[in-house]
């Protein structure tokens, strides 16, 4: 059964069981990911998720459609694992100081131009990346090497890409939930593209010349 937002806010305020498992299966895994950019533990990323869920139950009757629903459920989200966050008063690691959201970022002329179809992705792939041999090419192993380099982003970089990129969400619905400007949006997307790829780029040049 296909689940449109007015089919499903309609089919959680009656309660329908099967409704809600649904929305879990489609945005639980996402959402501790996100949650856990804020806070220290994985754990406590596992708190706000259900805290969220009980919220977005609670707070049906105040959901207005002006957003969707998977945006609105973000932002309920983002708000309680950013008072989590602060709450915990976790210390800063000196790493993120020394690269922090400021560090700066490869060449432009390494991304697609602004007029391209797919503008603000790569240009080229990593160097030599297709000399590689085969079994250095499976895609778990690029999804997990990824997946460590974003973990060590700066939380609000974290955000941005595993929204845009691995999520596959649009600007605007980034802008919305994590409530960046545009700009913000793009500088951020861009500096952690930029960390992610220089990562990838060291870890295939180093298997190269093994």
């Amino acid at each position: 059964m296909g689940w449109n937002d007015e089919r499903m806010i309609a089919a959680l305020k009656s309660g329908d069981e099967a409704a809600f498992c649904a929305l879990v299966k489609r945005h639980a895994a996402a959402m501790r990911r996100v949650a856990r950019s804020f806070v220290s533990d994985a754990s406590v990323a596992d708190e706000v998720v259900q805290e969220t869920w009980l919220a977005v139950i609670s707070g049906l009757d105040r959901f207005e459609g002006r957003s969707s629903l998977k945006t609105w459920i973000f932002s309920i989200l983002v708000k309680r694992a950013q008072s989590r966050g602060a709450r915990e008063s976790r210390t800063t690691p000196f790493s993120s100081l020394v690269r922090g959201d400021d560090a700066p970022t490869v060449d432009p002329d390494r991304f697609l131009p602004a007029d391209h179809s797919a503008a603000g992705y790569w240009s080229l792939t990593p160097n030599r990346f297709f000399e590689l041999p085969e079994d250095r090419l499976l895609a778990a192993e690029t999804a997990e090497l990824v997946d460590q380099a974003i973990c060590r982003l700066p939380a609000r970089q974290q955000q941005v890409i595993r929204l845009r990129d691995v999520e596959g969400w649009d600007p605007e619905e980034v802008c919305e939930s994590l409530e960046l400007s545009a700009a913000n949006q793009r500088v951020l997307l861009h500096r952690a593209r930029a960390a992610v790829r220089a990562e990838l780029e060291q870890y295939f040049a180093e298997v190269v010349t093994v």
